[in-house]
């Protein structure tokens, strides 16, 4: 049996401000920080080992990713970090508030923005201060490459070539992986895993620091996916995710 273990980055201060990120480098929460912790002390419990790992640029999936091999003895293990796997671009949202946002353009508009396929919000002016392409860690990224906005769609087209070239495969070689990255980042995975639909997809929000775990037959092909915890509380974390994008 080979395994995929897939986690969003504990809750971070703009989580917790509840605000669009995006590519903004925002750091963890102080809960967040706990919530790394407690997400690498259940997979040592539930007898997890990885013999690699893989992250995102941004520091709040980083760190989520450094607090987790601590607490399983793992932090000498290859990292390969890649701005492939960083969040959906939101654009001239990021920074806002969502549910002020949504107070001003309205639930279902907000919805849109955060959850549907292939609509993306208005882009970024390339003189502005929250352009990536000003970043030094992205001054090896093709600028065409880097985004001023985008949808999920696409998100998932600049996510699927690593993920297809670069992780997959390894899993002909070793048998246990983890991937720490983004709500959005993430959810374009599961849904090549799941083959779920573009209509569908807007209906799955994942929590943060919840192990999301894919297991696979040595032909690769998948077995069963299932999130390591107790299923009410993890229901309960999806809705409060899901409910992010409302007006107060």
């Amino acid at each position: 049996m080979k395994r995929i273990v897939l986690v969003r980055h504990g809750q971070s201060q703009w989580n917790l401000e509840n605000r669009f990120t995006g590519w903004t480098d925002v750091d963890l929460s102080p809960k967040g920080i706990e919530e790394a912790a407690k997400a690498g002390e259940e997979l040592k419990k539930a007898g997890f080992t990885f013999s690699r790992a893989y992250t995102s640029y941004l520091k709040r999936a980083v760190k989520t990713l450094n607090g987790i091999l601590d607490k399983m003895d793992l932090d000498w293990i290859p990292v390969d970090k890649t701005w492939r796997l960083n969040e959906k671009h939101y654009g001239m949202l990021q920074g806002l508030n969502k549910s002020e946002t949504a107070e001003k353009y309205g639930d279902e508009q907000v919805h849109i923005w955060r959850r549907s396929y292939d609509i993306a919000p208005d882009a970024i002016a390339e003189n502005d201060e929250r352009n990536s392409a000003k970043d030094p860690r992205y001054a090896g990224v093709p600028d065409e490459y880097i985004p001023r906005t985008e949808s999920l769609k696409d998100a998932i087209a600049r996510v699927m070539p690593y993920w297809e070239c670069e992780i997959f495969p390894r899993l002909k070689e070793e048998d246990n992986l983890l991937v720490v990255a983004h709500g959005n980042s993430l959810r374009g995975i599961v849904k090549h895993l799941k083959g779920i639909s573009d209509e569908a997809i807007n209906g799955l929000n994942l929590p943060t620091a919840i192990p999301y775990v894919f297991e696979f037959d040595d032909d690769l092909k998948l077995v069963k996916d299932y999130f390591l915890g107790d299923p009410e509380t993890i229901k309960k974390l999806m809705e409060a995710v899901a409910n992010q994008g409302k007006a107060k």
